[in-house]
């Protein structure tokens, strides 16, 4: 009987054949016709959406609409002396002028609900003065940013030296970090570029052949941006500036990776063919279904985030998923036509012939894998030791940061909070909003009069539809854990008014709500996440036994990623807490793309085993696997540190985590956790299968 030709065959015979320069050009014929119909992502300008449509702020929000004033929101001009000292009445007559100025800045309000300037309200210690200034309550993203740039050019037009004007308040929070996200694209684009172009120098040490695999991921994520914006449009998904910087990390992060791991192939199959496309076809033939299966763990895992209840984590889930899925195709069909195209002259100075060294039984990973392999035990206890030390210092980690704690550089914003909060109650700057029937609404004002850190709750309108608002000031700083106090207090002091129907929302609600939702998603999308990596890697192994090992390892890598992450986050950079958002997504990475150089090894593991059996198979797959891991590991790091060019904390965190992370699962899990307990459970390790040849009296004793 002939040998059966698989799909695979047929696949890499096309892309590396004399004519698969016409797959190249139909790609990217197809991809600038996609990118022109649908146009350039404008998302990076937005903030993320963390509210889910079911939180009872959510509600409060819905039930606004049926006020008379639910068009507009306030932002706060805060006026203060520069030597600390109390406002005199020329200070005082400067700060009317400039909320006037603000007022005269078309901000799309209905005259009727601004029909006379609001007073200025003086602190109790005559040190500040704050005044509201009502704009519009749909503006989002660049609009909104826009437009207190505005305000503050405006407030601060002749203002006198001695004075501060500063403007704070919800909007000019959301407009501070919209802000953040300018030029998020071009910036995060432009350096991840030359992260990864110096590391694919110094990985092929050849001054050309960096350009291919940079060019083709290069266009995949140009690609992936527009595709984005479809997806958006299709779907109503509201994508944002952080969704569209890690979907650019993960492309670039990603698809490097998947080069990397082809390109290596194809320099090794060189040492053994003379003719560059036969060889190109092997390469594409063995590391193709590596790359498919690595990819398609990714994608199912940021797919499951589809089942989360924060819009902005669903959003990511789906823009993520459809960039890796473009990251996969541009490698496996337009990078190995390029490669072909090219020949192996693209290697030059260092170019492989036929008898070059072969690394699989030579070279450093093949030292480290036999040095591992001769003492299995002392080192996976020491290795599986220290990533636990690691995953201890998870323990007490505060997860939330307070609306102040959102930027590492300096916002108006924030500054104009904290002197609000020094000469007033803090949460006068953003109250809270209470809305019920009004039918009791004297219940309801005795509740929240009583309600421990509640400064004041005023009635500020009722709706045709028998609906009453209040606006309820506390003594709690924004987003911090005392205002989440105050706001589960009152829920509780309203929850027992009959028929009231009472429900709190404001920003402190807000974020309350998120938080809570971020916490149910980790405990849904955690469990699905390694359901579907342990059912991957089974189908991919066929095997139970090293799925669940390598399962185990790669969780107590991400835990200890984690640990070592919030200790440095902590200590290192002194920032007080994780966001909400970082915890889930650093594990979802950590664990998906930690999976990905489990397959690359793996795979390469179960190839050599039928020859070799599993202690020398596995050697054998550190040794060839062990640089483009080590390589792929070092990009994929870098790349995500990159997120720290932007000036928001949560993306900062996200970055030192996931790459700490990859670099203990590079360095640690792939190169001696899992050969030493390879090594010591021997061929059982594929149970139930039996792999490779019959073990010799010392394997046998060692399996046993």
């Amino acid at each position: 009987m002939g040998n059966r030709t698989s799909p695979w065959d047929v696949v890499a015979a096309a892309v590396t054949g004399r004519r698969s320069w016409a797959i190249l050009i139909a790609l990217l014929v197809l991809t600038g016709a996609l990118i022109g119909g649908i146009g350039a992502n404008d998302s990076a300008g937005q903030s993320p959406t963390s509210l889910p449509t079911s939180a009872d702020s959510a509600f409060v929000d819905d039930a606004l609409e049926q006020f008379p004033n639910s068009a507009v929101a306030p932002v706060v001009l805060v006026v203060s002396r520069t030597d600390g000292g109390e406002l005199t009445e020329p200070d005082l007559a400067s700060a009317a002028a400039a909320r006037d100025r603000m007022r005269a800045v078309d901000r799309s309000v209905d005259p009727a609900l601004d029909t006379a300037a609001v007073p200025l309200e003086s602190a109790p210690d005559k040190r500040a003065a704050i005044t509201p200034v009502l704009i519009d309550a749909e503006l989002s993203g660049f609009d909104l940013s826009d437009l207190v740039t505005e305000l503050r050019s405006a407030a601060t037009e002749n203002q006198p030296t001695d004075l501060i004007m500063q403007v704070t308040g919800g909007p000019a929070f959301g407009a501070d970090i919209a802000n953040s996200f300018s030029g998020a694209n071009v910036t995060l684009l432009g350096v991840t570029a030359l992260v990864v172009a110096a590391l694919l120098i110094a990985t092929y040490r050849s001054p050309i052949l960096w350009l291919v695999p940079l060019i083709v991921v290069g266009v995949a994520d140009r690609l992936a941006s527009s595709i984005g914006t479809g997806l958006a449009q299709l779907t109503g998904l509201s994508f944002d500036g952080s969704t569209s910087g890690i979907t650019s990390v993960l492309v670039f992060g990603a698809g490097t990776n998947y080069a990397l791991l082809l390109v290596s192939r194809y320099r090794e199959e060189l040492r053994h063919e003379a003719d560059h496309r036969i060889a190109l076809r092997h390469a594409v033939r063995r590391a193709g279904p590596a790359i498919v299966a690595s990819n398609a763990t990714v994608v199912l895992a940021l797919l499951i985030l589809l089942l989360a209840s924060v819009p902005s984590t669903r959003s990511l889930g789906a823009c993520a998923a459809a960039g890796l899925i473009v990251a996969a195709v541009f490698v496996l069909f337009a990078l190995p036509p390029a490669l072909a195209l090219c020949g192996k002259k693209l290697f030059w100075p260092y170019v492989p012939h036929i008898g070059d060294r072969d690394t699989t039984t030579d070279g450093v990973w093949f030292r480290v894998a036999t040095g591992v392999a001769r003492r299995p035990a002392t080192v996976a206890v020491a290795s599986i030791g220290a990533l636990a030390v690691c995953a201890v210092a998870l323990l007490g980690t505060q997860i939330g940061l307070s609306q102040s704690d959102q930027f590492r550089v300096t916002a108006e914003s924030v500054d104009g909070l904290d002197t609000l909060a020094a000469h007033f109650p803090a949460g006068r700057s953003d109250p809270a909003v209470v809305v019920a029937r009004t039918s009791a609404a004297a219940d309801v004002q005795r509740a929240l009069d009583s309600t421990a850190g509640v400064v004041s709750a005023t009635e500020v309108g009722r709706s045709d539809t028998g609906l009453t608002r209040w606006s309820v000031v506390t003594t709690a700083p924004p987003a911090s854990e005392s205002a989440f106090d105050v706001v589960t207090a009152m829920r509780s002091e309203l929850t027992n008014i009959p028929d009231a129907d009472a429900l709190v929302g404001g920003s402190d609600a807000k974020a309350l709500d998120t938080r809570d939702a971020a916490g149910r998603d980790r405990s849904v999308v955690i469990p699905l996440i390694l359901l579907e990596v342990l059912a991957v890697l089974v189908l991919l192994l066929r095997a139970l036994a090293a799925p669940l090992v390598l399962v185990g390892t790669t969780v107590l890598s991400a835990l200890a990623a984690l640990g070592i992450g919030s200790w440095v986050s902590a200590n290192v950079f002194g920032f007080p807490a994780l966001d909400t958002n970082v915890p889930l997504f650093a594990f979802l990475f950590l664990v998906a793309l930690g999976v990905d150089y489990t397959i690359f090894l793996v795979t390469r593991a179960r190839e050599e085993t039928p020859t070799h059996g599993t202690r020398t198979g596995i050697v054998r797959a550190v040794a060839s696997t062990g640089a483009v891991i080590t390589s792929a590991g070092i990009v994929l790091a870098a790349v995500f540190c990159v997120l720290g060019v932007l000036p928001l904390i949560t993306l900062t965190q996200l970055g030192i985590v996931v790459g700490l992370g990859i670099l203990l699962d590079t360095f640690v899990v792939r190169t001696v956790v899992v050969p030493a307990l390879f090594t010591l459970i021997g061929p059982r390790i594929w149970w139930p299968n039996s792999i490779g040849p019959v073990p010799t009296q010392r394997e046998g004793v060692r399996a046993t």
